[in-house]
């Protein structure tokens, strides 16, 4: 609920700190004395629209700040989580005003939007008068307030949940049967691709291992064509040994008649020979190291041709050549099943329709139901309003087209007078009997998803009397379940208040200009402003006496 209202510099008021108590606080004063002020800026605080004319005349920026304290579970410190919100315990909106039109919102001093202020200002706040259109007019949230009212919340939610469901089922049936419509005119070339990456076969790195293959190949292929070049010399047909070795075996059958000048010749010549044969050696050994094979060089460019020519044509790297290959084969199976797969999501789809309009048809009874006992607790409350000959009524419509909400078009109706047309409250109801319509309603529903703090703008304008005292009594037995706030000029209400705030327009001594104050008052000066209220300018003793006897019947009922 409300506890604090604190105001700086907003049209007439210059300072204002109140602070408030559970039960029906009710606020009086005379016209123009400033009320319509208040709840200016107590709404400017809930996140309403901001005006520069708001500043007090001479003052750059003005600001409301509104406290409310809440209970641990309340809806509204979910919020405050979800927003990343430091929530310690008590919850303060704070707005500033600034003359040029400018404004910041703050919750619990930290920065937030003039949106999420106003978000949580409707959780908080109901305001309801004789012009209001925020609150219980508004058909867009008649519907939920009689799923309230119903007990139905529940059985709502899992509507909704199922119309999510079946709506997703449904686009994915249909985003299914989209792609195979695709795939299917392309149901050739995808059969090809498959065949032609299949014996394909590409494996991921291939290219980059063939690549380096090639290169050290092509590296090794000189180095070997200068050993074959040498092996050819020291042991092809160009080679010396043949000669050598002929030339040795002459001198050795000369090496009897003249030893001692053929042997060192022949050692020599063998020394020759021996190292020839060792260097033959040495190349075979290097020729078979350097590991040439040209027809292996040929296979491996003719791979890395067809490797990247494939690369170029399904437009990917040659890596990415088998994700390629497998999405063909997806979209290939998918074409091979693809319509046992379509029928099994239409189905659930189908099932999911069936369950989603079973359980709105339920709830479409259920709703019906609620709004007959509605109707008729609504209607008990408007005869001692004055509104005997006047009837309230839940329209309901029936649309089977799907919706998140269910079949349901819920708004509230009212009937004025016997033998005229039913039409939506804010349409046929004058502002008084709106007032009256909204009050009713509102005791009815108080304990069924109300904003803990309820404020009722001069709803008892124009009536007196009984009316006035009904409206009176309902504003209390709604004060024993929520916090109301009246702004009224019924004595009959003022009564009945737990406390009573007086708003006055002051003419300031030092200053050519008039302020707006507030202040509350104590049980004699209470009973002063009620009398004030029966007698007009001048108080009676009649009057005080009049003001006793109301003050005493609000503490009998």
């Amino acid at each position: 609920m409300l506890i604090a209202l604190s105001i700086r510099d907003i049209v007439l008021i210059e300072r204002l700190d109140l602070s408030f108590h559970s039960g029906l606080t009710v606020l009086t004063g005379e016209t123009g004395a400033g009320k319509s002020i208040l709840l200016d800026a107590f709404t400017l605080a809930l996140g309403g629209r901001g005006d520069g004319s708001l500043v007090r005349q001479g003052t750059t920026q003005g600001q409301v700040t509104a406290e409310f304290d809440l209970p641990a579970d309340h809806p509204v410190r979910t919020l405050l989580a979800e927003a990343g919100i430091d929530d310690d315990g008590a919850l303060v909106l704070r707005r500033v005003q600034h003359a040029d039109g400018r404004t910041r919102a703050f919750v619990n001093d930290q920065s937030v939007s003039a949106q999420m202020l106003r978000t949580l200002g409707r959780r908080l706040v109901e305001i309801h008068g004789q012009h209001d259109d925020r609150a219980l007019v508004d058909p867009a949230s008649h519907r939920a307030l009689l799923d309230a009212y119903g007990g139905l919340v529940g059985l709502a939610e899992e509507v909704s949940a199922r119309a999510r469901g079946w709506r997703a089922a449904r686009t994915e049936a249909a985003q299914e049967k989209a792609r195979l419509d695709e795939a299917a005119k392309e149901a050739d070339f995808i059969r090809h691709a498959v065949e032609e990456l299949t014996a394909l076969a590409a494996e991921p790195g291939e290219e980059e291992r063939l690549a380096a293959r090639r290169t050290e190949m092509m590296r090794f292929e000189k180095i070997a064509t200068d050993l074959a070049d040498a092996q050819d010399a020291v042991g092809g047909n160009n080679s010396p040994i043949p000669g050598l070795a002929a030339a040795v075996r002459r001198l050795e059958r000369r090496a009897g008649e003249v030893e001692s000048l053929v042997r060192p010749a022949v050692e020599a010549i063998d020394a020759a020979l021996n190292a020839l044969d060792l260097a033959r050696s040495h190349l075979d050994a290097a020729l078979r190291e350097a590991d040439f094979d040209p027809h292996e060089l040929e296979r491996i460019e003719e791979r890395l041709f067809t490797l990247r020519a494939a690369g170029r044509k399904y437009a990917c790297t040659v890596d990415d050549l088998p994700t390629v290959a497998a999405r063909f084969a997806d979209q290939l199976d998918a074409l091979d099943h693809g319509a046992e797969t379509l029928k099994g999501l239409e189905a659930r789809a189908d099932a999911m329709e069936a369950a989603y309009r079973q359980s709105a048809r339920d709830l479409s009874l259920k709703r019906r139901a609620a709004a007959e006992a509605l109707d008729a607790a609504v209607n008990a409350e408007l005869p001692p309003l004055k509104l005997e000959r006047a009837r309230f009524l839940t329209d309901c419509q029936v649309d089977e087209a799907a919706h998140v909400d269910g079949y349901d078009r819920i708004e509230f109706w009212v009937q004025t007078n016997p033998g005229t047309r039913p039409g939506p409250m804010m349409k046929v109801a004058s502002g008084g009997e709106l007032a009256r319509f909204l009050l009713a309603l509102k005791v009815v529903l108080a304990d069924k998803g109300s904003a803990p703090t309820l404020v009722f703008d001069e709803i008892d304008t124009g009536v007196g009397g009984a009316v006035a005292d009904a409206i009176g009594a309902r504003l209390a037995r709604l004060s024993g379940r929520v916090q109301v706030v009246a702004v009224t000029h019924a004595p009959q209400v003022a009564a009945r208040a737990g406390n009573h705030f007086r708003i006055a327009k002051e003419a300031m001594a030092d200053l050519d200009r008039v302020a707006t104050r507030v202040a509350p008052l104590a049980p004699d000066h209470r009973r002063e402003e009620i009398a004030r209220m029966l007698s007009g300018a001048e108080v009676t003793s009649e009057a005080r006496a009049a003001a006793d006897r109301l003050l005493k019947g609000a503490v009998a009922d």
